[in-house]
């Protein structure tokens, strides 16, 4: 007769004999890594990167190899300077982590003190890195960068997150390349193997003062028919391989020379729940909010996006060249010089497919849309809802110079509501033919193209961009397939005759 023991009585059995079950969630554990400890501030004595005796260099820190699981911590209220540039990587289910420790209230500070890079994590992979202060304010004017992340002829870089930073005081000079400079500068290089990043989450961090970009990916990975000759095939030869899995969000930009954020060659990202204030201040180079360059499929939602310091181009969002399929919705744009959106394919590329939907433009500057030379395939831009009181654009539609968009209704502009509230502005220059209007509410402004189904008469925009009870845009819009599902405001989209403009719901009383 044999006898079953049951699993208590097995576990006993094995604990007597000193043995243990390596069971499913033994098998499943993460392994444990090693903690080391920075303290700058601390004497060097002895000192082997334990909690009683910190590494006190970022020379010390960077001379060890890294692996799953492992931790690398800074003392809260000590300043490194230099450059940390870590060797090693984590694993799927154990990262290499890179953050603070102590309970001091001023933040571990990492100052690059003038060098090229404060932080560098190089030809590496499942990297967190947390809650750091990251300065790089002496030399001004040549190029470095807050944290660069790089990879060279390295393959796919997994399972980044870069998060609860303070990067400030990056004092780069006006430079916009694979190499600076930028608060987070994400870049591919090489061109022997194509290489980009698949899971890259960049948020709530916090970035002021910087010289030029806030947030800039470039890839030498990134030759298609798409792009055309907007850059050169000699210095970016590689086959398009985007980096995926990437997502930005709830970050703050504040004070920027050049672009809040740059997207390029990339598929699917997401950018959500970012505010940017202050952009285009002190760089002599086109530079926008939010944009994107040579991508696919980007998302650009839920953001706030004001401070366009000049209209060298100065707008919240740009679909640029070679960008196909951005959607800009549920955005927030007020207070820029240059405007709302650019459209801007030049040099023989193309935009494709460029959405901008349920946003709201407030007091946004001396053009509310442009479109630079070159095909604007698809564009369909409506129910935004754009208001202007203390600054009247000279331009609704600024068109460099006559995009060959020949099919009609390549550029549409659908159910959006314009209120100017003084004298003057809204005109036209170079409009491309194939620029359509319907639907849409102009009031306070003399309309001079076609508008079938539009109105002119008050719309009654409340000062939240709702409208009131009475107004005639409700129910008024031409209905567009395929919306988003809903508003700027989060109403649900219903069946039927949309209202005209950013806000779906019944009239406010």
């Amino acid at each position: 007769m044999r006898h079953r023991l049951t699993a208590a009585a097995l576990a006993a059995l094995t604990a007597t004999a000193g043995l243990t079950l390596a069971g499913p969630a033994s098998a499943q554990a993460a392994p444990a890594g090693r903690t080391f400890h920075v303290d700058c501030a601390a004497s060097p004595d002895g000192a082997d990167g334990s909690r009683r005796h910190p590494w006190t260099t970022l020379a010390e820190a960077g001379a060890h190899t890294y692996g799953p699981g492992d931790r690398l911590l800074f003392k809260r209220g000590a300043t490194c300077t230099g450059t940390l540039a870590p060797t090693g990587a984590g694993s799927a289910r154990a990262p290499f982590t890179i953050a603070d420790y102590g309970t001091g209230p001023a933040r571990a500070r990492l100052d690059g003190a003038g060098a090229h890079d404060t932080v560098l994590l190089a030809d590496t992979q499942y990297v967190h890195l947390r809650n750091l202060e990251i300065t790089n304010a002496d030399n001004p004017g040549s190029e470095r960068n807050g944290v660069r992340l790089r990879l060279t002829d390295y393959g796919v870089a997994r399972g980044f997150v870069i998060s609860g930073l303070y990067i400030h005081d990056v004092r780069g000079g006006d430079h916009k390349t694979l190499a600076g400079s930028s608060a987070l500068h994400i870049a591919v290089e090489g061109t022997a193997k194509a290489s980009w990043y698949d899971g890259l989450d960049i948020g709530h961090n916090r970035i002021e003062d910087v010289d030029r970009e806030g947030i800039y990916f470039k890839s030498t990975f990134s030759k298609r028919d798409l792009v055309g000759q907007q850059q050169d095939p000699n210095v970016y030869p590689g086959e398009w391989t985007p980096s995926t899995g990437v997502r930005i969000h709830h970050n703050t930009l504040k004070s920027l020379a050049g672009d809040g954020m740059k997207l390029d060659t990339t598929s699917g990202a997401r950018v959500d729940h970012n505010r940017v204030d202050g952009f285009q201040l002190r760089s002599p180079s086109a530079n926008a909010g939010i944009w994107t360059f040579n991508t696919d499929d980007t998302t650009v939602e839920y953001n706030e996006v004001s401070g366009g310091g000049n209209t060298h181009d100065g707008m919240s969002f740009d679909a640029d060249g070679a960008s196909r399929n951005t959607v800009f919705q549920y955005n927030h744009s007020h207070d820029n010089e240059g405007g709302f959106l650019l459209i801007c394919p030049y040099s023989g590329a193309k935009t494709i497919g460029t959405v901008a939907r349920y946003n709201v433009s407030s007091d946004d500057g001396a053009r509310l849309i442009q479109n630079c030379w070159g095909p604007i395939l698809g564009t369909q831009i409506y129910n935004n809802t754009f208001r202007n009181t203390k600054r009247i654009p000279g331009h609704l539609v600024q068109d460099d110079a006559g995009s060959p968009a020949t099919t009609q209704h390549e550029l549409s502009v659908r159910n959006n509501v314009f209120v100017s509230e003084g004298a003057g502005g809204y005109a036209f220059k170079n409009p491309t033919p194939g620029l359509s209007f319907d639907h849409n509410a102009f009031y306070g402004i003399d309309m001079t193209r076609p508008n079938p189904g539009g109105i002119t008469a008050d719309p009654e925009l409340r000062d939240d961009f709702r409208l009131g009870a009475g107004s005639p845009a409700l129910a008024a819009g031409a209905v567009i397939a395929d919306n988003g599902g809903k508003d700027y405001f989060g109403d649900r989209l219903k069946p039927g005759a949309p209202n005209i403009g950013a806000y779906a719901g019944r009239g406010i009383r």
